[in-house]
């Protein structure tokens, strides 16, 4: 085993394992001075040996790059470190080849040693594969607004969250975060605001699993992001499309030897800036002036430190193992995180599995791939808010009483001692599974069959003391403990099927056609349970029927929604003598979340490119090096509520004495139902412009957009009569915007 990267960035560590395959020199030197003969007649002929090593554009050794020497036609490649040998003499000429690089020529002189750094090529960019829904592209396929970030532009940090790779690498992409909670997530926005009430972020599609669960997604296992931005590359996806879709490709497996790769590091979060507020000495000269009525306590306190962890740390730790051969390829992968928030009582410990196989058979005409991942994880979810409660407390009174106890005051939480005498913690599994079949039926012709199972669950444990704030001031039952238990289920099944044909006509005409079906059931449930008077601290929530059962004490709650979503789909894709691509998206879909006159809506998108650079009157512009305009339309829906909100629901009522005796609940409507709920529907234009010069060394795209978002859903006021609750679900408003992107990449 040899290592052939070790990268070191402050207290980070990534090291790349690998055997190598095939090594011309390993081979050579095995035979060295076996089969040497030397007569003395003939004088052997001396040649000088080159050696040398070939890098990429970040410095790291490449294996398997071709070395040739033109004049003789004596060839090698370069081992797993990227060095190689070959004999030549001065004026003889050393060629350097490497699929996706730009090819190099060295003319010998004196020197016995090169150093080689490879150059991608331009065309290989243009070239270069971006997954779009169902199915890929090149990137000069293009007729959308899409944007690629894969593992060569990552944000190179420790990310909490799988997304914040992005952040700042996709024109329109807002990310943001509004704490440091490591149990909270991104917040994400794809051209602004979409929606007053239903889902206003982004598709998450993950390995061709719509709606993937971030939790199953870890930095090193990530190899691209494909962001979907206008409506004609979104319309694919229709009624969960409003706000975009990113598509999230994990690694997988190579031809090649068993290949080990490993990555950690630890982080330690310190505190940049503390809000400015009063301290004690500036609070009492504003008592002192009028300006406050208020209360000196005589004390100086600053309690905005005591609920901070100063303490944290964060420890990630990654290694996978890929590898594979002509018929095979697999790759596993492990992760231990854990993550430490900034505030006291708030963490999150994690394990996470990923685990990938892909095998061919019958001829290579079926191809079947498979993914396994799971989360399991323990999180602290006691911390991490309180700041305003205690930077805007009284900064000369204690949270302390003389006698050492903690004060509780009505008007404000003692968040201190919230921190000692309460508990909230969460255990959480997340898992997933899916199966894809390809099968090339005929030339040009290809069946797959995509099936998909997601399962979250998480059990929520909560205990306050009976000495606690919330125990001691509350009326029904003082200074008895509180306990609650909660779980929550999440499970999801997806089945899509395609089919997809191809044909190239004259070698100019090259038509693209895909159709398919998409079925997806989802299904939640909850349950929960808590209780108040526990005269002790030892069961905390382990035993909630300790006590007995009483009015106003305790709480029951349970839970169970399903929603189906059906669709049919369907994509034509035209390119003409390589410059010109035409493409045309329909998408009919049904979701039962609608109401019963709108289950059903239609959502059509066409877009056009025009490679201009491809045309003979660009040839003798060389400072351009590419060129393309295009332009699209397309229209997505949201179906992103609660389910049932189109249904009329019952709910509990009073009890009653019937004639018989008995005491009966009743039931009565809770919600108003409307059957004509429909989708939420986005229609956008979109004009763009990619561009690549100066020997590709300045390239970007600008993009011109403009959309209505017309049927808003929210809750507005209804009248009573005819309506029997006074509000109602429905269907009104409008959003219009428009917009300017820019995106820029020196080399």
């Amino acid at each position: 085993m040899k290592i052939n990267l070790l990268k070191l960035t402050g207290i980070s560590a990534i090291v790349l394992s690998s055997f190598p395959a095939f090594s011309a020199e390993s081979d050579r030197k095995d035979f060295d001075g076996f089969l040497e003969f030397e007569f003395p007649w003939h004088k052997a002929s001396v040649r000088k040996v080159i050696t040398g090593k070939v890098v990429d554009e970040k410095n790291l050794g490449v294996p398997g790059v071709g070395v040739q020497n033109v004049t003789t036609g004596q060839g090698t490649v370069t081992d797993a470190n990227g060095q190689f040998k070959i004999d030549a003499n001065e004026n003889e000429v050393i060629r350097i080849t490497y699929l996706g690089y730009q090819t190099q020529n060295v003319t010998i002189g004196v020197q016995t040693n090169l150093n080689i750094k490879l150059a991608v090529s331009a065309d290989t960019k243009l070239d270069d594969v971006v997954v779009v829904g169902y199915g890929t592209r090149s990137q000069r396929e293009l007729t959308s607004a899409i944007t690629k970030v894969d593992t060569s532009q990552f944000r190179q940090s420790g990310a909490r969250n799988a997304l914040d790779l992005l952040q700042g690498k996709v024109a329109g992409l807002q990310i943001t975060r509004s704490s440091s909670n490591p149990n909270s997530g991104v917040a994400i926005q794809l051209r602004g605001v979409t929606s007053i009430s239903g889902t206003s972020s982004p598709l998450i599609v993950i390995d061709g699993i719509p709606g993937g669960n971030l939790d199953l997604l870890q930095q090193d296992d990530i190899e691209s992001f494909s962001v979907l931005k206008d409506g004609s590359a979104a319309a694919i996806y229709g009624t969960r499309a409003n706000a975009g879709v990113i598509l999230v490709t994990t690694k997988k497996g190579r031809k090649g030897p068993s290949q080990f790769n490993y990555n950690g590091y630890v982080k330690h979060e310190t505190l940049y800036e503390r809000p400015d507020f009063m301290n004690a000495t500036e609070f009492r000269e504003k008592i002192a002036s009028g300006q406050y009525n208020a209360k000196d306590f005589g004390g100086d306190f600053n309690y905005f430190d005591d609920i901070i962890n100063k303490d944290n740390l964060t420890n990630y730790q990654n290694l996978s193992v890929s590898g594979g051969g002509d018929k095979s390829n697999y790759r596993g992968s492990f992760t231990y995180n854990k993550l430490d928030g900034f505030a006291r009582e708030n963490s999150r410990e994690q394990y996470q599995f990923r685990m990938s196989l892909t095998q061919k058979g019958f001829k290579d005409r079926v191809t079947a791939s498979f993914n396994v991942a799971s989360n399991i994880n323990k999180a602290n979810l006691l911390g991490g808010s309180g700041w305003e409660n205690v930077l805007t407390k009284n900064p000369t009174e204690s949270y302390y009483n003389p006698n050492g106890s903690y004060l509780f005051t009505r008007n404000i939480t003692n968040e201190v001692a919230r921190l000692a005498q309460e508990t909230s913690r969460r255990s959480q599994q997340t898992y997933s599974a899916d199966g894809k079949i390809d099968v090339d039926i005929l030339t040009g012709l290809k069946a797959s069959a995509f099936v998909a199972y997601q399962r979250n669950q998480f059990v929520d444990n909560q205990y306050r003391t009976l000495g606690s704030q919330n125990s001691v001031e509350n009326g029904d039952s003082p200074g008895g403990g509180y306990a609650y238990k909660g779980t929550e289920l999440n499970e999801n099944f997806n089945f899509e099927p395609t089919i997809e044909y191809s044909k190239t006509l004259n070698e100019k005409h090259r038509l693209t056609g895909m159709l398919g079906y998409s079925y997806r059931y989802e299904v939640n449930e909850s349950f929960s349970a808590n209780n108040r008077g526990y005269t002790n601290d030892i069961f905390e929530e382990n035993n909630l029927g300790s006590v007995p059962v009483g009015i106003n004490r305790v709480g029951l709650a349970s839970n169970k929604n399903d929603n189906t979503l059906i669709a049919l789909f369907g994509r034509v894709h035209y390119t003409y003598d390589g410059k010109v691509n035409v493409e045309a998206v329909l998408r009919r879909e049904g979701s039962s979340r609608f109401g019963a006159n709108n289950k059903w809506a239609s959502f059509p998108a066409v877009s056009a490119s025009y490679e201009i650079t491809r045309e003979k009157f660009m040839e003798n512009i060389k400072w351009l090096n590419f060129l393309k305009i295009r332009a699209g339309y397309g229209e997505t829906g949201n179906s992103g509520f609660a389910n049932y909100a189109s249904l009329v629901t019952l709910g509990t009522g009073n009890l009653y004495p019937f004639p018989n005796g008995e005491w009966l609940q009743t039931y009565g409507p809770s919600r108003n139902p409307n059957p004509n709920l429909r989708w939420e529907r986005k229609r956008e234009y979109n004009f763009g412009v990619d561009f690549s010069m100066l020997n590709s060394k300045l390239s970007g795209s600008i993009d011109l957009f403009k959309r209505n978002i017309i049927d808003l859903l929210d809750t507005y006021t209804s009248p009573q009569p005819p309506f029997v609750q006074s509000s109602i679900y429905t269907n009104v408003g409008t959003i219009s915007a428009k917009g300017l992107e820019l995106s820029l990449e020196l080399q």
